[in-house]
């Protein structure tokens, strides 16, 4: 019989430490369900868990402990450089470590550089699996998946011992995650879940864990981590309907525009919707997700302000996405439409992406990776912010960066801030709203932006880098870096710092996982 193994499972859902107020406020927040799915699967299997979420103001070499046999990281793109220096550390140490998450499905290839595992698609058998072997896999990790994602999730009830301390990381608003489908729909061409078949799970179970909150918090928030919450409807709406009664639950979710007729906002607000984060996306492409059909251009953004507006009746929060830099877009005018939007809605808060190719994650990327537009930007940037990896099809660097701080500083004046203020009547919104306006946006991603755009004057090394005539990359990029990983910074293994952009297309005829039997 195996003996029991110490086990510890990473949550990374900061790169960095920081801080910033919002980030103090909502980080604990954006605590994802895997890792605290493979937590569960792991004690199940009689092993010894120990599991951290680091929201950047935990210091990682006390929370880990050196005799961990075996370490899980779950990791975006933008934490891989700081797990990849966590793992190195730890492998050092004699553990055998574990990359799930987006960067171990998105760079896979590169992941299993510094990984002894990269799991795809997860289930409770690929766990079992690594626990069964453990075995060292070096100079190259073995690359695993399950043959689909997994058919259930370990209830809240389960996932509670996990979820209880990272709640208590966070000071005022504490979200519950959940789950009700994995998949999407929609193919928007960039995106992780356009490939991946829609899958709800389980209604009786999302009753359970309704149930289960309720008895645990007085008037609980759950966050539903759904890719598009609400695609089946009426389904979802019941499951809460048979358990919560009105007003004792708020929910936040992710949704899409074609979702969120008048008749369903009302069902909305009667259940304790309190925000919801549609995507735009775009004023010239993805109608369907935002019921413009092949409407664009101005008609499309007095259409979707009138429908945000109407929304905003019914839900005190709504977050409109935008992604930027778009090969439909060209000139200043989508900017300028952005802008026009703001005006017409002006209680939404904006969030503004950077189109961004990361590895494997879309089949867009493969035909960017053709025409040599994917820049191998280090991952530490790789948050639809802080980099652009895909060189503009119709805009020169600098005249984008102008137009995109034209933009943000619009969204975020104090003019536009003081009206978003006033559009909304929800105190907690309303404040929630200011901190992140001048906290991450206007003192952060901003003036971030402004430095881009200066090193795009003076530094040739960041043109040239930028324009892809060199693919070494410049002394500001690594010094954030050494900066940000602080201690940490020694650990990153050789080689960790950079990566082949082309690695997807470089491997799309030859085998890429070892997929278990379902």
């Amino acid at each position: 019989m195996q003996r029991p193994l110490r086990v510890t499972v990473l949550d990374l859902t900061n790169e960095r430490p920081t801080r910033a107020l919002y980030a103090r406020l909502m980080n604990a927040n954006l605590a994802s369900i895997m890792p605290q799915a493979v937590a569960v699967w792991c004690e199940e299997a009689g092993h010894k868990v120990s599991f951290v979420c680091y929201t950047g103001f935990e210091n990682l070499a006390e929370e880990i402990s050196a005799d961990t046999d075996v370490l899980f990281i779950g990791a975006f793109t933008q934490a891989a450089h700081l797990a990849y220096a966590v793992s190195n550390l730890h492998r050092q140490r004699g553990a055998i470590t574990v990359l799930g998450g987006p960067h171990a499905r998105c760079y896979p290839e590169d992941a299993a550089r510094h990984f002894d595992y990269v799991l795809g698609f997860t289930d409770r058998k690929t766990i079992e699996e690594v626990l069964h072997e453990r075995a060292r896999h070096r100079p190259v990790g073995l690359q695993l998946a399950a043959a689909r994602q997994p058919q259930a999730l370990p209830s809240v009830e389960a996932r509670w011992k996990f979820i209880e301390p990272t709640l208590a990381k966070a000071p005022v608003l504490k979200v519950v995650p959940m789950i009700g489908s994995l998949g999407c729909p929609y193919t928007c061409p960039f995106c992780i879940d356009s490939t991946v078949e829609y899958q709800p799970l389980g209604f009786d179970q999302m009753r359970e864990d309704l149930k289960f909150v309720l008895g645990k918090m007085e008037r609980p928030r759950v966050g539903w981590h759904d890719p598009n919450f609400g695609v089946r409807f009426d389904d979802y709406m019941g499951a809460i309907e048979d358990v919560v009664p009105p007003g004792r639950i708020d929910f936040l979710a992710e949704s899409s525009l074609s979702l969120l007729s008048e008749p369903r906002l009302k069902r909305l607000q009667r259940n304790g919707f309190k925000a919801i984060l549609p995507g735009i996306e775009s004023w010239y492409s993805l109608g369907n997700k935002s019921r413009t059909g092949r409407e664009t251009g101005l008609g499309k953004v007095e259409h979707v302000a009138e429908h945000v507006n109407t929304i905003m009746r019914y839900i005190p929060y709504v977050q409109t996405n935008f992604v930027l830099g778009l090969d439909t877009d060209s000139g200043p005018e989508p900017f300028e439409l952005t802008k026009r939007f703001l005006d017409l809605a002006p209680g939404a808060f904006p969030a503004f992406s950077l189109l961004s190719a990361f590895g494997r994650a879309a089949p867009l990327n493969l035909d960017l990776q053709r025409a040599g537009r994917v820049l191998p930007f280090p991952f530490h940037f790789l948050d639809a912010s802080h980099a652009m990896n895909v060189r503009p099809l119709h805009y020169e660097w600098r005249e984008f960066y102008d137009n995109l701080l034209g933009l943000e500083r619009y969204a975020f004046s104090t003019p536009r801030v003081a009206r978003r203020f006033a559009a909304n009547t929800n105190s907690i919104v309303r404040w929630m709203n200011v901190a992140r306006a001048l906290s991450s946006e206007r003192f952060g991603r901003v003036q971030y932006h402004a430095k881009i755009r200066g090193l795009l004057d003076r530094d040739a090394s960041v043109r040239r880098f930028f324009d892809g005539e060199t693919t070494v990359v410049p002394d500001f990029y690594v010094d954030r870096i050494r900066r940000d990983l602080g201690p940490l910074w020694k650990s990153l293994p050789s080689g960790g710092l950079t990566h082949d952009p082309e690695a997807y297309i470089k491997s799309a005829q030859a085998p890429a996982l070892i997929t278990l039997s379902a």
